[in-house]
């Protein structure tokens, strides 16, 4: 309840702030319903842990949108909304998008709660800062709630320009006491903060983007709340439960693609303080595209990236499991009418051997239906990775998501 109320209020002060249309415009109603159903085939490793093998949910995502003054305004809200059967915290619902854009002379400007992604690489994206993490959907960690903001976007003849204001911090979302993906500890729902504003911290954020030919560029810095707690233990209420903290930190980024024939080279870094003693993390790698393989219309991505990242144990920093990592994969794309994709891959640590993999695979049915089949399994955890808390929570999603 206290996130609904927080969210309510950042949303009543977003609206007070949109513009209201006064002329004429085109309203446009879109958007999804999903039937989804998770499959944990082993067992649970702590005993608080829901031991359902099947666990369904379902979960609703309109897209409303105004056009006005011949499209340079519009007025977006998209809100989402999932009920699922046994973790009450992924009965949630959040408001990814609830903005104004308006498109001026040599500029954009947005007003309320959008999504903003930075990044390159496939493994993992370090420099994409701007929108918290909704775990409770996945922990591949994609999905992401909107975030209220004033961006402001400039073109220039030497690159883009934009700003962010941030007003509001958004805490992260974490499965419930009994929740699958959970870890070995419970989470607390009221999170401590370094600033004595609490979420009401202003965080700001620059970015700027140019193409040189062959070579795509970013360069960015964030200062504020980090959107990666550190996870604290604390003894309340008779048990011993991990509780949030956000630190403000400083964190610069960069991510540069270059492409080259069927070449894709992809790099991302970024430099933390905030978080104890300053570090970097980085993510390198490539994608080779095999195109029209065996004299089919498919196409076959083979990819590789090496992920590196410099805290150490024992700092003030919240812990990785990503610190001396190689991820291998394969994308294949049918490009067949129904749009048929695949998606394999695996993290391995190089250092005890631990192993993630991950699976995804879609195919559109008609016109307004697809159907989703995704797949996280720990085949390989040692005691001292940072997902050994989630070994056993071997996961098996199948989707089925209804547009109109």
């Amino acid at each position: 309840m206290k996130r609904a109320g927080r969210l309510v209020a950042a949303a009543i002060a977003t609206a007070a702030v949109l513009p209201s249309p006064v002329v004429a415009g085109e309203w446009r109603l879109s958007g999804s319903a999903q039937v989804e159903t998770r499959l944990f085939p082993t067992s649970p490793a702590f005993p608080e842990q829901d031991d359902s093998t099947v666990s369904p949910s379902v979960a609703v995502e309109p897209e409303v949108t105004y056009d006005w003054n011949d499209g340079a305004d519009r007025l977006t809200v998209i809100p989402f909304y999932r009920i699922d059967a046994h973790d009450e915290r992924r009965t949630h619902g959040d408001l990814r998008e609830a903005n104004w854009l308006h498109i001026g002379d040599g500029y954009d400007l947005v007003v309320g709660f959008d999504k903003v992604f930075w990044g390159v690489a496939e493994s993992r994206h370090l420099v994409d800062i701007i929108n918290q993490t909704d775990l409770v959907e996945d922990i591949d960690q994609e999905d992401k709630l909107g975030q209220p903001m004033v961006q402001v976007q400039v073109d220039t003849d030497y690159g883009v320009f934009r700003g962010f204001a941030m007003p509001v911090f958004r805490e992260r979302t974490f499965p419930g006491d009994d929740g699958r993906l959970r870890g070995a500890l419970p989470i607390a729902d009221d999170p401590v903060y370094q600033s004595g504003a609490e979420q009401y911290h202003p965080d700001f954020a620059v970015r700027w983007s140019k193409t040189f030919g062959d070579f795509d560029v970013g360069v960015s810095h964030f200062r504020g709340t980090s959107r990666e707690p550190r996870l604290l233990p604390a003894f309340r209420s008779g048990r011993t439960e991990l509780v949030p903290y956000y630190d403000l930190i400083d964190q610069t980024g960069v991510d540069v693609q270059y492409t080259t024939g069927a070449w894709l080279w992809k790099f991302e870094g970024i430099g933390r303080s905030g978080h104890g003693d300053y570090f970097v993390a980085s993510v390198a790698g490539f994608e080779y595209t095999l195109y029209q393989i065996a004299e089919t219309d498919a196409d076959l991505g083979l990819l590789a990236e090496y992920l590196y990242d410099g805290r150490e144990e024992g700092d003030d920093a919240p812990p990785t499991a990503f610190q001396n990592d190689v991820f291998v994969g394969a994308r294949l794309t049918l490009n067949d009418e129904p749009d048929t994709t695949f998606l394999a891959g695996a993290i391995v640590d190089v250092e005890d051997q631990s192993t993630l993999l991950s699976l995804e695979a879609s195919r559109r049915i008609g016109s307004d239906m697809k159907i989703e089949l995704e797949a996280r399994l720990f085949p390989e955890v040692a005691s001292t990775n940072g997902l050994y808390g989630v070994r056993r929570d071997n996961t098996v999603t199948l989707r089925l998501n209804q547009y109109f």
